[in-house]
């Protein structure tokens, strides 16, 4: 029995109660399929990045991070407190927040032994926190200093990532995929920190066929250079095709399950379709549907040797 088979069979089989508003959070990534090297997290986050030159971008020149920041839109975000942690300041929070360092730790350590920049978020069903895991995963690698996210919204059925950060819906994805903007157009900057977001859009017929086609590629080829991350959230991946066809273009992908709803054979079936795309990881997940967000645990994200561990 692999590693990712018994984690999703552990994180189905939790039978957990739900948890009201102001109960304690806590995170976690659980049974990895990769083997994380023995570099400490500290000493990954000091390693130079973004030492790979970008393609020309459709404005005839080089991308530069500064000059996306001088030229991108500027909107005023307004995050939705219950699933921004890193916005707020109470004890709940704070446990929710350094769950997701702890996330980001293991991430750090995989990106130690290979190239790990584009790290795909998705689940087998909806409603399982993968827009929650994805956005703050992206808060607590930007604030840490001079780290740059890109975070882009490529659930283009569902999209929800803009109702988290409170930001405009578009121009977007959509619309550069259909050859209507350039990344000037769709990439917001936030002021607070190097954060950086491509919402998804205005409504199209042909999600599938936007995200196969050459424009999705050529974007990722162009952004990926200048961020030390590029984060997206994708639609969950039984129903439709759409999360494959991104993990072809990522170098990772996380799956978030959320722990006592998911029937272990969904997730396993859901799970098995990206063991040939660099699975990193299993993130069990239970949201208090009410407050949209709930209870985490943290594991042995690619250390095969190790139990997953629980957060109390």
């Amino acid at each position: 029995m692999s590693r990712i088979h018994e984690a999703l069979k552990k994180a189905v089989e939790e039978r957990v109660s739900h948890l009201s508003v102001g109960e304690s959070l806590n995170l976690a990534a659980i049974a990895g399929s990769m083997q994380a090297p023995a570099v400490p997290a500290r000493q990954v986050a000091e390693q130079p990045a973004r030492v790979t030159p970008p393609p020309p971008s459709e404005a005839g020149a080089f991308l530069r991070f500064d000059d996306l920041v001088k030229r991108c839109a500027h909107p005023t975000w307004k995050p939705d407190m219950r699933f921004s942690l890193f916005h707020r300041t109470d004890d709940d929070a704070k446990i929710g927040t350094e769950r997701f360092r702890t996330l980001r730790s293991r991430l750090y350590q995989i990106a130690a032994a290979k190239q790990l920049r584009k790290v795909l978020v998705t689940s087998s069903v909806p409603n399982e926190g993968k827009t929650f895991v994805a956005a703050n995963l992206a808060q607590s690698i930007v604030h840490q200093p001079d780290r740059r996210v890109l975070l882009i919204d490529a659930d283009l059925r569902a999209p929800l990532l803009h109702v988290t950060l409170g930001a405009p819906t578009s121009p977007g994805l959509t619309d550069y995929l259909r050859g209507e903007a350039n990344e000037y157009d769709v990439i917001q900057h936030s002021s607070e920190v190097n954060l950086c977001f491509i919402p998804c859009g205005h409504p199209v017929s042909n999600p599938s066929e936007l995200l196969s086609g050459d424009r999705m590629k050529k974007l990722l080829d162009l952004v990926t250079p200048v961020f030390d991350w590029v984060i997206l959230d994708s639609p969950p991946s039984l129903a439709i095709h759409d999360a494959s066809i991104l993990a072809d273009l990522c170098d990772g992908v996380l799956f978030v399950v959320r722990a006592g709803e998911t029937n272990h054979e969904t997730a396993e079936r859901a799970a098995s379709e990206f063991r040939n795309k660099n699975l990193l990881g299993v993130v069990l997940n239970r949201v208090e549907q009410a407050a949209g967000y709930g209870d985490y645990y943290y594991g042995s994200l690619g250390e095969e040797e190790q139990p997953v561990l629980r957060a109390s």
